[in-house]
């Protein structure tokens, strides 16, 4: 009996969690350096340590701009 591709396997069983970069995050935001370690810093903008690599969820930053969207529509 043939099993399913590895591919299918993986995709159904995992959902997919997009990780940027401080300089994606900057880009996106159009902010410098320092901004988004501050905001990182101040949890403002969640992130996820890799060993010294610090990465931040998609999911993070979409939240991070509906907040502040909601804050500044207040």
């Amino acid at each position: 009996m043939a099993s399913p591709p590895l591919a299918a396997l993986h995709t159904e069983a995992v959902p997919v969690l997009d990780l940027l970069t401080v300089p994606q995050v900057m880009a996106r935001l159009q902010l410098g350096r320092s901004a988004v370690y501050d905001l990182l810093r101040t949890r403002q903008l969640a992130s996820i340590t890799l060993g010294r690599a610090r990465r931040i969820p998609a999911h993070a930053l979409t939240d991070f701009i509906h907040t502040r969207l909601e804050q500044d529509a207040a």
